[in-house]
């Protein structure tokens, strides 16, 4: 009998508000035919939209040299659109066969017996020792494999070169005062009309996904962390620090706010109007054809350097053998060169073979985007995000104490008041009041 914790049901409760619209798409879920073709469901939110044509192509690539396997590849929405529709397929057992989605959601696949293990099928995988090794954490759980990365990637600072020489700026930063520092000489009045037209950096704003994965790096980086003993733990330096940061940007007049929820725009980047903002190697695609100047440097540092994994795996639910003996080969497929390279090449994202990395097709890739090497070198520090089975609660309050920051809260009481609402959804008494004050210099 499945346990549900109270942060899952009351999920479960909005997903079941998007039973109806989810209920055609179980409907056109192919199961096996008599033909002798194993059909297999593979559920995706892959964008913008050319991503996902790419995906496609290659999905039909695998169906064409496989006769024998037909993967229906259904897009399901934006990321933080799947949780209720994913979580409601589950409970009613309507679950897709292949799930594609942001590691993070282990824990509650695992704790609803959704997902199968992968360790015997990966240790027979003629592309197990091509795997990026650091990729091995979002894939691990209670000592199993539950997924496979899909792509990799991580974040870092973009930045607009001739502005930096406009301002007299002649190297990034490298620390937290650094940028603020770098980020008071952006923000300017170019037009002499009185007002800011320029701004230092654009700052993700909202309690979404996207929020949290461009700043956990800060966190990591002032040695902080979400979770303790495997349990939520919010209220630690580090992340008070990390909040400190954002809201000095703010304070200082120099960071620019997003829309909630939509951190991952790049409109006001490339328009000139921010210098400065956190994205990925995704968007290289829509910079180059925008024709503008960019390049990109590091996070800068509070005591180490830090990155954040970001891709999404791919998850097997507990299907037929037959079934899942052709989900096998789709597995060994996606990690493969005639998956990985077309779609590195046509994507943006960092592969996660090591030959492909290393093939002269990608290197010249590389030669013809320079800005790749920042995103592939930070994959030697960067670290998952936590996968325990209450994630998905703890990105929500760890979002909620950002946004409230931004806004103006003090940061430790922010964090504070989401960690005593993830105690009571866990039925644990909040722990004893205490005063972390900010110890990294920020001036």
């Amino acid at each position: 009998m499945v346990k549900l914790g109270r942060g899952l049901i009351r999920w479960l409760i909005i997903g079941m508000a998007g039973l109806l619209l989810t209920l055609g798409l179980w409907s056109c879920q192919p199961a096996d035919d008599s033909d002798g073709v194993v059909h297999l469901t593979l559920w995706q939110g892959i964008g913008p939209p050319s991503n996902r044509e790419i995906f496609q192509e290659l999905v039909q690539r695998f169906n064409d040299s496989h006769p024998d396997i037909q993967v229906d590849s259904l897009f399901v929405g934006q990321p933080d659109q799947q949780i209720p529709k994913i979580l409601t397929a589950v409970v009613g057992n309507a679950a897709p066969d292949l799930l594609w989605y942001l590691p993070s959601l282990t824990g509650q696949l695992l704790e609803l017996e959704a997902i199968q293990p992968l360790d015997e099928w990966f240790n027979q995988s003629p592309y197990r020792d091509d795997l990026d090794p650091a990729l091995l954490d979002t894939m691990t759980l209670e000592d199993q494999l539950w997924s496979i990365p899909f792509a990799a990637n991580n974040a870092a600072v973009f930045y607009r070169p001739s502005l930096f020489a406009a301002a007299g700026i002649t190297e990034p930063p490298t620390t937290w005062a650094e940028l603020r520092q770098v980020a008071r000489q952006l923000t300017q009045d170019t037009d002499g009309d009185g007002r800011t037209d320029q701004h230092g950096i654009f700052l993700s704003f909202g309690k979404g996904e996207w929020t949290v994965f461009v700043w956990l790096p800060f966190v990591y980086s002032a040695s902080g962390d979400l979770v303790a003993d495997g349990r939520p733990d919010l209220v630690n330096q580090g992340a008070i620090a990390a909040l400190a940061l954002g809201q000095d940007l703010v304070n200082d007049g120099t960071a620019v706010l997003s829309a909630p929820e939509r951190g991952f725009e790049i409109d006001q980047f490339l328009a000139g109007q921010v210098a400065m903002q956190v994205t990925g190697p995704w968007t290289l695609p829509q910079m180059n054809e925008a024709g503008i100047d960019f390049d990109v440097f590091p996070f800068p540092v509070a005591d180490a350097p830090a990155a954040v994994l970001g891709g999404e795996n791919i998850f097997l639910s507990r299907i037929s053998p037959e079934k899942t003996q052709a989900a096998y080969q789709f597995l060994d497929y996606i990690l493969s060169p005639d998956f990985q390279l077309p779609w590195a090449l046509g994507s943006g994202y960092l592969p996660v073979n090591r030959q492909v990395r290393n093939s002269p097709e990608y290197q010249q890739f590389i030669a013809d985007n320079p800005a790749l090497d920042v995103f592939l070198s930070q994959m030697d520090w960067a670290r998952s995000r936590p996968l325990i089975p209450g994630y998905t609660e703890l990105s929500e309050n760890f979002g909620r104490a950002i946004e409230a920051t931004l806004l103006g809260a003090d940061p430790e009481s922010a964090l504070r008041a989401s960690q005593q609402r993830l105690d009571l959804l866990a039925g644990t008494p909040p722990p004893a009041a205490s005063t972390l004050s900010r110890q990294i210099p920020l001036e």
